[in-house]
């Protein structure tokens, strides 16, 4: 599955991309904010990371600047959680912060969610230092549910967190228009 917007293409990561995804993700800023990525994170943790398997509901994406040189700058994907939800997660390499990459990607994803899969309820949450994250999961129409306790293996032990949930078939209702994607 790809999708494109107006300024980014998402498309599932490749083998071929573990050396990019590891400079992109390689900054302790980044991976502190993640829960499952290593502290350093390593060319072969990439290459593990692309090797992971997903079901049919939970796709992956690196995400491409389509400007340029067709950069590696982020990841963003669906993943089922431990407790059946659907759980959006991302992220973004420093230098790419602050131009609205996150909100666009994640409204792709949102997109393929409800009309490719479709999924009814997406939850999302950041760890409570990371207020820009909140901010993006705001902007997607994300509400706040609870305060909680979340593993960071790069920090290497519990994190206070900021969960959210997404009713899909409310925000349905609200949209106009889908966005194109591709199968």
């Amino acid at each position: 599955m790809f999708a494109l917007t107006p300024r980014l293409t998402l498309r599932p990561g490749w083998f071929e991309d573990a050396p990019a995804l590891a400079q992109a993700i390689g900054h302790e800023t980044v991976v502190n904010r993640l829960a499952r990525a290593p502290w350093p994170y390593t060319p072969e943790d990439a290459e593990t990371f692309l090797s992971l398997p997903r079901g049919a509901t939970e796709p992956r994406f690196v995400i491409v600047e389509r400007s340029g040189d067709h950069r590696l700058i982020g990841g963003i994907g669906l993943h089922r959680a431990d407790n059946g939800d659907h759980e959006l997660g991302y992220w973004l390499t420093p230098d790419a912060w602050g131009r609205g990459y996150a909100t666009e990607a994640g409204r792709a994803v949102i997109d393929i969610a409800r009309h490719a899969l479709p999924l009814t309820r997406l939850t999302a949450y950041h760890h409570a230092d990371n207020a820009a994250s909140g901010a993006v999961l705001r902007k997607l129409g994300f509400v706040e549910t609870c305060r909680s306790q979340r593993w960071s293996l790069a920090r290497g032990g519990m994190v206070e967190s900021v969960d959210f949930a997404l009713d899909l078939d409310a925000e349905a209702a609200r949209t106009d228009a889908a966005m194109p994607i591709a199968a």
